[in-house]
């Protein structure tokens, strides 16, 4: 069971689904956030039936993470009347917190879920220290600061603010066009509720221009033959400051992805848990961990708004990775790995053996069998029984990954 040390950040990871909070937890997060199927921000998510939750709760509780459940949309009156059986629901499940952005939701939870825990989502746009202590003095244990701010900006938070009240930020992945979320971009183009969990993230579009009188044809915003992405905004990656987020007094890590795979989560869970064990203990920095962010889906990366204007990113709305999952070791016998196949590879290709407990083991692939154990050259069938032999030893859930060249 995981225990966080005195003093130390919380790890927060997403977990869109199932899959994704058992990789979560097991690579080391020391809580994780999630949703049910209604009056979350994503979705589109796999989110949480009510079985599901308590399901979910249990496992987290089991190894001694905590759980919090977003009901951070910005609800419509016709969304309220439900709202109050469902915050019971929640709180009956044994949740650790509720994620709210509204005032009026915070008021209900309050009162139909006074034993949970309330955090004020990033969605309210937390960003001096007399809306954070107004919030705390509201009931709020966790305000979610604005991805807008600057360290410094949080530094002086921190310093102008009650010590029970939690600072919680992001450290990782996708940022919005919009200010902490709130966008009608979706709204406007699509009919879709960005501030409803459905944002359809026009943000990400390729634009051109279109003259009034020239129907049909599109004109370039550029030279470039790709056209621009001019509303595209840059990944965020802090693992090479965690230190500093540690100084300036922030109580919580939060990696974002809910939307993002299950291998996702594992690898950012990891390299963020690795980098932050590092920090505590005084040792450097091994840019080991920043390497394992590049193998995991990603935008052209910065450090956010922590140092300055992190940019927009105007050439493609693309991912990239330098590595791509291909099997989930299932157990392992002392001798040999059973697994299950993600995505197709061959005998003779460059793998990575990723565990929780240590650096990835590159290797070659010489030793491929199907489920029965007979010799094979390619895995080619998504989900199929696998064998190997690793070049160590391996847990359930440990990866291997197809490093890209």
């Amino acid at each position: 069971m995981r225990h966080r040390k005195p003093g130390a950040p919380e790890l927060l990871a997403p977990a869109g689904d199932r899959e994704k909070l058992e990789m979560a937890l097991h690579y080391g997060a020391d809580a994780v956030y999630l949703a049910g199927k209604r009056y979350g921000l994503r979705a589109f998510a796999g989110n949480f039936d009510p079985d599901g939750m308590a399901e979910a709760v249990q496992m987290s509780h089991a190894v001694g993470a905590l759980v919090y459940v977003t009901v951070n949309v910005l609800p419509h009156e016709a969304e309220l009347p439900l709202l109050p059986e469902y915050l019971a629901q929640l709180a009956a499940a044994g949740i650790d917190g509720l994620i709210v952005a509204d005032l009026g939701v915070m008021a209900l939870a309050r009162k139909h879920a006074p034993g949970v825990p309330l955090h004020v989502s990033t969605q309210f746009g937390v960003i001096n220290s007399a809306t954070a202590c107004m919030l705390h003095d509201m009931g709020a244990k966790r305000v979610v600061l604005a991805r807008e701010m600057r360290l410094e900006e949080i530094a002086e938070v921190r310093a102008h603010t009650p010590a029970d009240l939690e600072l919680e930020a992001f450290v990782h992945g996708a940022m919005c066009v919009s200010f902490s979320g709130r966008c009608l971009l979706s709204n406007y183009m699509t009919g879709r509720d960005g501030n409803g969990g459905v944002c359809a993230q026009p943000c990400r579009w390729k634009y051109h221009l279109l003259e009034e009188k020239r129907p049909g044809q599109l004109f370039e915003i550029t030279e470039d033959e790709r056209g621009t992405h001019i509303m595209n905004s840059r990944d965020m990656c802090m693992i090479e400051h965690v230190r500093e987020m540690m100084d300036a007094g922030i109580s919580s890590f939060k990696i974002e992805g809910r939307m993002k795979s299950a291998y996702y989560a594992a690898v950012s869970t990891n390299a963020y848990r690795h980098a932050i064990d590092d920090a505590l203990e005084g040792r450097p920095f091994d840019p080991d961990w920043l390497a394992e962010c590049y193998k995991i889906s990603h935008r052209e990366y910065s450090t956010g708004f922590y140092y300055g204007e992190p940019g927009q990113y105007y050439h493609d709305n693309m991912y990239d990775s330098d590595a791509d999952v291909v099997a989930v070791v299932e157990r392992w016998d002392g001798e040999e790995a059973f697994l299950t196949e993600r995505n197709k590879f061959f005998r003779g290709d460059m793998l990575e053996l990723l565990n929780r407990t240590g650096k990835p083991v590159r290797f070659v692939c010489e030793d491929l069998r199907d489920g029965d154990g007979a010799p094979i050259d390619c895995a080619n069938h998504p989900m199929m029984p696998l064998r190997m032999r690793l070049p160590t030893a391996a847990e359930r859930l440990s990866i291997l990954r197809k490093i890209k060249t």
